[in-house]
């Protein structure tokens, strides 16, 4: 499937309202699925998380994020923070709010997790990202290209002696998968659903 035109794209998600989280954990996180738009189309930018072995999702491809802190006045403010800490952006003042989408519940390879997580979408123009101590590299994923199939595939792992089989996208040497990959996949039917008349 192809996108639609940039314009059009921040329209379809500035007019998206997710439900409010019910009954929401009383451990939440947030993070930013962070869009620019280049030639080749809109890119998100992504982050392999350092290897650390405190973190669950040590090693793996995630977006900017983490948990809410006492100081944090909202998620948002979780998202903006931990994407300054993360990726050296910050959001309040390089780019634009879009929406927020619906709250999941956290995973950790296949493990139920008592958290949520909620995605804000933000656009930007030319930006700098440069990753923090969390962060092991960024990289923008062309979700023009991901909306085609093009990076489509399987990701197994073995977990109490049963081998997994997840949905997954292979891109160049990483693979996005989870939590990252329903998420990215929830942001693609926003956009690739027309508005309602």
């Amino acid at each position: 499937m192809s996108l639609p035109q940039p314009d059009e794209l921040a329209a379809r998600l500035r007019a998206h309202r997710a439900p409010e989280a019910h009954a929401p954990p009383a451990r939440r996180s947030a993070v930013a699925a962070v869009l620019r738009t280049v030639d080749e189309g809109p890119e998100v930018l992504l982050m392999t998380r350092a290897q650390h072995a405190a973190d669950p999702w040590s090693g793996q491809v995630s977006l900017p994020g983490g948990r809410r802190d006492p100081g944090d006045a909202d998620l948002l403010a979780t998202a903006i923070r931990e994407t300054r800490e993360e990726a050296g952006l910050d959001l309040g003042v390089e780019a634009e709010l879009l929406c927020r989408l619906a709250s999941v519940g956290a995973r950790a390879r296949g493990r139920v997790i008592d958290m949520d997580v909620t995605p804000f979408v933000f656009q930007v123009g030319e930006v700098s990202p440069a990753p923090g101590p969390e962060a092991s590299e960024l990289f923008w994923l062309p979700l023009a290209r991901v909306a085609t199939g093009e990076f489509d595939s399987e990701y197994r792992y073995e977990r109490d002696g049963l081998v997994h089989r997840m949905p997954c996208w292979r891109f160049e040497r990483r693979v996005i998968w989870g939590l990252t990959y329903g998420m990215l996949k929830g942001l693609l039917e926003v956009v690739l659903t027309s508005p309602r008349s």
